[in-house]
């Protein structure tokens, strides 16, 4: 089994640093891929009630003979209308179909500005929490205002934001906000998502050729020497064990100084600007 660590979270709790993310993987294939994915090591399962793939998520947990405590699940509120004014009952309906007693980690989806329901939102995945139905919760794709909004209204800091992030759209100012509250940053999209061609990058590739790693393993080394909790995807077996190894894969201060270099600013971005939803 890969060294993956655990970051300590601001209520308490850690988190392992190298998660499963299951965005866009079939719900007919999720619970042999996840399966496949604790048999490789991970203990760390991230999906969301939009992915609709939380059930074979939980079916993979029950098949995988492991403890519960052993694997840390987190799944999302998703950002209609609906789901920000009832997000009490949206937690209910993923516990049931997880299978599971508790969600680890609850994050808001998206912050959906426009609709100005996040606050309420946020309010709820804190009485989830004072509950026991949840046991951390934070934020996904929050603009740095509303994260400061929800921060200063309840004087409760999310344990974790997860947002776009990988080498060509490091998100600077997001993580230093981070840094001054105490909150982990998670990262969707590690790899860029095949949104742009980072993993052939000529700084990317010598790194790995150096290493005798792949060009994937190298990019969630540098998440992992920063600190920052990387989600990679993939259905494909051989990839699945790869992407773990990154755990074991250790740059040195010159080769993550020289990523560091590919920041492309908002160009970079593959995904949706949270403040634009």
């Amino acid at each position: 089994m890969s060294p993956v660590t655990s970051v300590p979270l601001n209520d308490g709790r850690s988190i392992p640093q190298l998660g499963y993310g299951v965005f866009k993987v079939d719900p007919d294939v999720t619970a042999d891929v996840t399966g496949q994915a604790l048999r490789a090591g991970y203990r760390h399962i991230d999906t969301a009630k939009v992915y609709g793939n939380e059930s074979g998520v939980g079916r993979a947990l029950r098949e995988s003979g492991l403890d519960r405590e052993d694997v840390f699940v987190t799944t999302k509120l998703w950002d209609d209308a609906h789901a920000h004014d009832d997000a009490i009952a949206a937690c209910e309906t993923s516990l049931q179909e997880l299978g599971l007693e508790q969600i680890d980690l609850y994050l808001i989806h998206w912050a959906a500005p426009s609709q100005g329901k996040y606050l309420e939102a946020w309010k709820a995945l804190i009485e989830l929490r004072e509950r026991g139905l949840v046991r951390s919760i934070g934020v996904s794709n929050f603009p740095l205002p509303q994260l400061e909004e929800i921060i200063e209204a309840t004087g409760v800091v999310p344990a974790v934001h997860q947002i776009e992030l990988h080498p060509y759209f490091p998100q600077h100012e997001l993580r230093e906000a981070h840094a001054r509250h105490g909150i982990v940053t998670e990262s969707w999209g590690p790899l860029g998502q095949g949104k742009s061609d980072l993993l052939e990058n000529e700084v990317i590739t010598s790194v790995a050729q150096a290493h005798g790693a792949s060009p994937a393993q190298v990019v969630l080394a540098w998440h992992l020497a920063h600190g920052i909790v990387a989600l990679p995807k993939s259905v494909t077996p051989e990839r699945i064990v790869e992407n773990l190894a990154a755990a074991e894969l250790e740059l040195s201060a010159d080769e993550i100084a020289a990523i560091d270099g590919l920041d492309r600013g908002p160009a970079g971005r593959g995904g949706t600007d949270p403040s634009s939803k």
